[in-house]
């Protein structure tokens, strides 16, 4: 049975993190489903001129925790 250490499931806690929408040339960077947490989705938001990927994801995901780590 998982631990609430190591839950990624649907019943998950989820935590958000927002990316840039675009790199420095002002091409759109990929995104794609995170394939270690199941309540990964994303949305695009905009933040005064700015347009911003906000990813969220289950908050022991490994790649969630890569994320907010820097």
């Amino acid at each position: 049975m998982a631990t609430s250490e190591s839950n990624t499931t649907y019943s998950a806690p989820v935590g958000s993190v927002d990316l840039a929408a675009m790199n420095d040339e002002g091409e759109p960077y990929e995104i794609w489903p995170c394939g270690s947490c199941l309540p990964w989705h994303a949305e695009v938001v905009r933040a005064d001129e700015e347009v911003l990927v906000r990813e969220w994801h289950a908050v022991n995901c490994p790649e969630f925790q890569k994320l907010i780590k820097g």
